[in-house]
């Protein structure tokens, strides 16, 4: 599988653990957790609990939001049931960034989350180790500090000015260029040679936005996953038992409703599934750069793979 950024050594303060509900939707019909529904935990536990705090409030009040900048999503095979909450675990990071001249380019609010839960099924015969307490999925959040509300030139933050918080926390980070989801693993057996256009252009409404003004994060997956289905189908391979099992999505800009972007894609085969990467491309804009790039692996049960 594509690697997952690895645990922090974070304080206790910047830990929680909770429950996450699960909606009807969120399991596919083997059992497995859909990717999508990972992240509401970090609602649930992260952003409540580690960041319902005096001084972030401070901060939204003035403007300064974390905003999420990549997303990587990871599933396991379950099973599950729909009818049991799940446990949580989360923690998160503050950061900055350094340039080539090594100073402060951006700060960070980076989250992790694990999702476990007890092995069952919500239909049809009981699992084998039905109750035992199985890892289901994780989640990591990158987000950047920024003013997205502000003038263009005071959107860039290089300092946090949030009582009881370091101006520049001390930990430092890496942040990757979304072009590096391009990159077809050595390992990889080639379906397409290079990029290509998904047959499907996709028109933005306000259905697909939230409070930040914007298309929502979660979008994206989605319709990449249903891309690199068609991709699949178009080189004559079943779809039958095939589940994005990881996702990874950086965003460079973002999409607004009435927007119209486009899938470009590259399928390979990979850990006996299949794999793609790609960009969402402005339609209509030949030449034009991405505004978010993406790679996935789609698995059958049992193929799931972990690092």
């Amino acid at each position: 599988m594509f690697p997952f950024p690895p645990l922090p050594e974070v304080p206790d303060t910047h830990r929680a653990t909770g429950t996450m509900s699960m909606r009807y939707e969120d399991v596919a019909q083997d059992g497995r957790l859909l990717l999508d529904a990972i992240p509401h935990g970090l609602g649930d536990v992260a952003w409540v609990k580690l960041l319902d705090s005096r001084a972030m409030r401070q901060s939204f009040a003035s403007g300064l939001v974390p905003i999420l900048s990549r997303i990587v999503l990871q599933g396991f095979d379950g099973p599950v049931g729909v009818r049991r909450s799940l446990d949580c675990e989360a923690r998160m990071q503050l950061s900055h960034v350094v340039d080539d001249r090594g100073e402060v380019e951006r700060l960070m609010l980076n989250m992790w989350l694990d999702v476990s839960g007890p092995k069952g099924r919500t239909h049809g015969p009981t699992p084998e180790g039905a109750g035992e307490p199985t890892h289901l999925g994780r989640c990591f959040a990158e987000h950047v500090f920024t003013r997205p509300f502000g003038p263009p030139e005071a959107r860039k933050v290089r300092r946090l000015e949030i009582e009881g918080v370091p101006e520049i926390p001390a930990d430092r980070y890496v942040f990757r260029n979304g072009e590096e989801l391009l990159e077809v693993p050595p390992s990889a057996v080639d379906h397409d040679a290079e990029l290509v256009d998904d047959a499907i252009a996709h028109t933005f409404s306000i259905g697909h936005t939230d409070s930040n003004q914007h298309v929502n994060s979660l979008v994206y997956p989605r319709l990449f996953e249903e891309a690199a289905l068609r991709r699949v189908v178009h080189h004559g391979h079943s779809t039958r038992s095939l589940l994005a099992r990881h996702v990874e999505l950086a965003y460079r800009k973002p999409c607004f409703a009435g927007d119209r972007v486009r899938v470009r894609l590259r399928l390979f085969g990979m850990l006996g599934g299949f794999g793609a990467v790609g960009a969402f491309v402005p339609e209509g804009a030949p030449g034009g750069r991405p505004c978010a790039y993406a790679r996935i692996l789609l698995a059958g049960s049992g193929e799931s793979g972990r690092t």
